[in-house]
């Protein structure tokens, strides 16, 4: 069983656009190794995901793309940086319990006291 859950459409696009308001500038390598460091993966060819993603983000001022393969955060309304904040530690929830979840598949059972 794998600890990283796999991404895709809305919850991608949200986790990629939160990275880059709360990091800032990234390339699309850095931004599937914050994925990965956080315990997600996306699905698909990660570049191509990742890149088809902030397509969206781009279309809608959230990101920007400064050249290829290099994104920087956009504008974003107060209501909808709380809409994807939420949604973002909803994901991260998700992953702490997939994580906890496959800590006790592995650990062995205890033996019972002689």
């Amino acid at each position: 069983m794998s600890d990283s859950l796999e991404v895709r459409g809305t919850d991608l696009r949200y986790l990629l656009t939160a990275y880059l308001f709360d990091y800032g500038p990234a390339t699309i390598d850095e931004l599937i190794d914050a994925l990965a460091y956080h315990g997600f993966r996306p699905a698909g060819r990660a570049s191509r995901s990742v890149s088809e993603a902030l397509r969206w983000e781009i279309f809608h001022g959230r990101a920007v793309r400064v050249r290829r393969g290099h994104y920087r955060p956009g504008a974003m309304p107060p209501a909808t940086a709380d809409r994807i904040h939420k949604r973002v530690r909803a994901l991260h929830d998700d992953v702490a319990a997939l994580s906890l979840r496959s800590r006790r598949l592995r650990t062995p059972p205890i033996p019972p006291a002689a």
